[in-house]
């Protein structure tokens, strides 16, 4: 009876709790909007699996010595999130950009949703039961740049025990982009303003996308030194990419690598929604605050491009403002969709993705800015 009574004590059954029950349905939800919904797959898939595993009573996989806290430490030390800016960047075309250099300035509006949403977390102190610190509310705001491995970097960096929250949010957001965005965009234009139709952009040679990464790594070197991680990866593989002589290399970055360091930062985020981590007050506050930023950078960029458009010699769709957030290529997608339906004739892809490529950077700056700010 004793062996029985200690084997019945070692089973989940016996040690399951309520909250590990309610952290493993969040991790079935996570692979049902992945799997069912199409919602960001690549991440929300192994996220929401850590997540199950991570709150499997007695196995103990996140806790010291599981492989879960073995692969935390690429977070930690914040490789996982540079090898993807890396690969991120092999896949990047800087072309529509530099065809457009004035879109740089809607990547630029669009981060406009990061610092409001630093003070609105501060601002949240006032709430009885919210206590968010600088570090903290800076780490939330980075969620409005739509940047799922500048999220993770800034956060493993400045506040650690909100990772898991602030992972899901930036991600979850980032997949609900169809959703969020074209509401914003419609209630800010008018049908007039949506069926504009911009000029092609120019061919843009090898040369220009070769000096730019360089060009663009030596300014962050010189002016903020704090965002050369994310900067200089991105760089690296975008120069991989562009310079066309190590076609290995750049095509590794772009498959092999990334897919296997994204299956391995899906898990280790997976692995910090532990009931005890996730379930408190301030999940639900930067949840809450991720969905302001987001959409106070959509609505930024397209108000900027509003401008733009009034003082352009040549006209502006003030949707491509939209594609400012850095979810690439996903918010391109979303504006060339809302043209359409506006105008049949109207494709503005290429145009968007201008300030989307844009919005990778800016979302990088505005990482280094926090950090400098903070450190």
């Amino acid at each position: 009876m004793e062996n029985l009574t200690l084997l019945w004590e070692s089973t989940g059954l016996y040690n399951f709790s309520g909250p590990q029950a309610i952290m493993m349905a969040v991790g079935f939800l996570l692979l049902y909007l992945a799997i069912k919904k199409g919602f960001e797959p690549l991440l929300l898939l192994p996220i929401g699996f850590g997540a199950i595993l991570s709150n499997i009573p007695v196995a103990g996989i996140a806790d010291e010595g599981g492989i879960l806290h073995y692969l935390y430490y690429g977070i930690k030390t914040g490789i996982f999130p540079l090898l993807i800016f890396m690969g991120v960047g092999a896949m990047t075309d800087f072309g529509p950009m530099l065809a457009n250099p004035k879109t740089l300035f809607l990547g630029a509006a669009a981060q406009f949703g990061i610092f409001a949403t630093l003070l609105g977390a501060l601002a949240l102190n006032a709430v009885p039961g919210l206590e968010f610190t600088f570090k903290d509310a800076a780490a939330i705001a980075i969620i409005g740049g739509a940047d799922g491995p500048t999220a993770i970097y800034v956060a493993s960096k400045l506040a650690p025990e909100l990772l898991g929250a602030i992972a899901v949010a930036a991600y979850s957001y980032m997949a609900l982009v169809p959703l969020i965005q074209p509401p914003i965009m419609r209630a800010l234009t008018t049908e007039q303003e949506r069926s504009i139709e911009m000029q092609q952009l120019r061919s843009v040679g090898s040369t220009e996308k070769i000096v730019f990464p360089l060009l663009l790594l030596l300014l962050t070197a010189f002016l903020l030194p704090s965002a050369a991680p994310l900067v200089g990866m991105f760089c690296l593989g975008n120069l991989m990419n562009a310079c066309g002589v190590v076609e290995r290399l750049s095509k590794a970055s772009q498959n092999e690598l990334i897919n296997i360091v994204t299956i391995f930062l899906g898990l280790s985020v997976g692995s910090k929604l532990s009931a005890h981590a996730f379930l408190k007050l301030e999940t639900l506050g930067i949840l809450g605050l991720g969905a302001i930023a987001f959409c106070i950078g959509t609505a930024s960029g397209v108000l900027m491009a509003k401008v733009m458009n009034k003082f352009s010699k040549t006209p502006i769709n003030p949707l491509i403002g939209a594609a400012g957030v850095s979810a690439v290529p996903m918010a391109a997608r979303v504006a060339n969709k809302v043209g359409l339906e506006t105008n049949p004739h109207n494709f503005l892809l290429m145009h968007a993705m201008g300030p989307n490529v844009a919005g990778v950077i800016g979302s990088a700056v505005a990482a280094g800015i926090l950090l400098s700010l903070v450190n």
